[in-house]
């Protein structure tokens, strides 16, 4: 039997799904939070849009999806291939809706939606995350696809703290659908805690040992012709219209046990309920308790819709077991995949940037070190035609690949205003100073020359680099290289006689066999304490020692 990995995949989660790389009936538990522009007023939204952008071209942040080819392309196959009741939908939603933004996004949805649903298992569940913008048309294209018999929830997150609105009320939660593919789902009860006011306010009483309980309803509303509707110790339960919650046998079982409370002076008894033995309140579709992640939670990486883990924590314990497959096609930073290698669960995760996918990368091998569960990347270049082929269709992807190479972030500037010359940061610590270093980068998909790096050693000076770093496709010319060495070297000052080319080129051919970014990553044994940090990478060829 094969042995399973987990699987990333780079790429549209269309393709992937219809590509029928994930089998019918294989998911145990879906969650997706598509990205949507919700920020956008309902003027701009529902505007006429048009053009031939690809939904392929989305990029990381630039979350409006518009009316174009693709769009038009997966309306019609909606409408001649899918299941009869979302046909009628789509025509209906694109005669009252027009062809706009929120036209297209209903319709990259409902393609989605089909596919996930055929991935599903009879046992499986659903969790689609949204904003009220587009919740209410999502709802419909769920009940068309899953049917409204397999609407489970509609849960209402708090996601943030109070908003001030000049003309209507603050805006502060999420919205998720849960829908199951049948009757027959996984359930896994939670109980949150007591608010402590109620516990003060009910669980009044203590018997002498010092167990505290609350006087709770023996009956309930109905009458019953069997036992639990019969009279008992005096008390006819069927006159006021009500039955025991226990038959008369358990009753006379519960009164041995001391689990009834007589009130003195006669009135109905009442059922002693033990603060102990309490598990709380079972979980509601109200979720308050799950606060958003703040500038200072050490979780957060400054992903524009990170969720909490806790939030994925709760839906995977609710909708799954220790094994089960959990689906993330919209999968961003990786909250739900790290969380579900946290709680046993395998997974599969689908991103359309490689931005994320290096982030997502990162992630996992940063929370879990070598205890990380096997996984493959697929759809990643693995070669150098397979790397031009996706700088020739998209530049900024394969900027942030070949970034995600030396483990170099974005830099946070790119999209404020003109080119700033850098396209990726690497901080590194080599003292005890508290002050990190910074490793520069650029990216070159197409001809370079000389004068290239001249202009990366202007923004090092400038920008106070440590080090520059030039990622290029094509091979450097000999000038390039001089340009380079007459650079000359990083030189630690707590590393007497170590030394880094302070302009370095890597091609992407070196980095395809396995050629690094030299940096200090590593100190010389007893040069200064410091807590271990996880590294990637040897040392330079002259550096011995031990990790920082």
């Amino acid at each position: 039997m094969e042995t399973w990995k987990n699987q990333l995949y780079f790429g549209d989660n269309l393709d992937i799904l219809r590509g029928q790389r994930i089998p019918a009936g294989s998911v145990d538990l879906i969650y997706l939070d598509p990205p949507f522009n919700s920020n956008a007023t309902y003027n701009v939204l529902f505007a006429e849009k048009s053009g031939e952008k690809s939904a392929a071209q989305i990029t990381a942040f630039e979350d409006t999806w518009q009316w174009g080819q693709e769009a038009e392309g997966a309306y019609h196959d909606v409408v001649t291939l899918g299941p009869r009741k979302l046909s009628d939908l789509m025509q209906a939603l694109r005669a009252f809706l027009g062809q706009n933004n929120m036209m297209a996004y209903l319709t990259m949805m409902a393609v989605r939606l089909v596919e996930l649903h055929r991935v599903l298992k009879p046992t499986g569940s659903i969790y689609l995350h949204c904003d009220p913008t587009a919740s209410h048309y999502i709802k419909l294209l769920l009940d068309a696809v899953f049917g409204h018999k397999r609407f489970l929830s509609e849960i209402v997150w708090k996601r943030t703290g109070a908003h001030s609105s000049a003309k209507r009320p603050g805006p502060s939660h999420d919205i998720l659908f849960l829908y199951s593919k049948s009757d027959n789902y996984v359930w896994n009860p939670i109980f949150t805690a007591h608010d402590s006011k109620y516990i003060q306010s009910h669980y009044t009483q203590m018997d002498p040992d010092g167990r505290i309980w609350r006087a709770d309803n023996l009956t309930a509303m109905g009458t019953r012709r069997g036992s639990s509707g019969q009279p008992w110790r005096g008390f006819d339960v069927s006159a006021k219209g009500n039955h025991w919650k226990f038959t008369i046998e358990n009753l006379e079982k519960l009164d041995r046990k001391g689990r009834i409370y007589w009130p003195p002076g006669g009135g109905w008894p009442a059922y002693k309920r033990y603060l102990d033995e309490v598990k709380g309140v079972p979980i509601q579709d109200v979720w308050t308790d799950i606060p958003p992640i703040n500038a200072q939670a050490k979780e957060r990486l400054g992903y524009p819709t990170q969720k909490p883990e806790g939030l994925l924590e709760r839906i995977i314990k609710l909708s799954s077991n220790p094994g089960d497959l959990v689906l993330d096609p919209f999968c961003g930073c990786g909250t739900a995949l790290n969380v579900a290698e946290r709680l046993k669960r395998r997974w599969i995760g689908i991103d359309i940037t490689h931005l994320a996918i290096t982030l997502i990368k990162k992630r996992l091998h940063d929370s879990f070190g070598p205890d990380l569960t096997p996984y493959e990347v697929i759809g990643e270049p693995a070669d150098i035609l397979s790397a031009e082929a996706l700088a020739l269709t998209n530049r900024h992807q394969f900027e942030w690949w070949a970034l995600g190479r030396v483990e170099a972030r974005p830099a946070q500037d790119k999209k404020k205003g003109a080119d700033s010359g850098v396209d990726g940061v690497i901080n590194f610590d080599d003292d005890n100073s508290g002050k990190y270093k910074k490793v520069l980068i650029q990216v070159k998909s197409g001809g370079v020359k000389a004068g290239d790096i001249r202009d990366l050693k202007g923004v090092l000076d400038r920008e106070k680099g440590a080090i520059g770093a030039f990622l290029t496709l094509k091979p450097p010319t000999k000038p390039m290289r001089e340009e380079a060495a007459a650079a000359g070297f990083y030189e630690p000052v707590h590393f007497p006689g170590h030394r880094y080319p302070r302009l370095q080129i890597l091609t992407i051919a070196e980095l395809f066999a396995g050629k690094e970014l030299q940096y200090p990553r590593f100190a010389p044994a007893g040069t200064f304490k410091k807590a271990a940090r996880k590294h990637k990478g040897p040392a330079p060829e002259d550096q011995q020692g031990g990790l920082l």
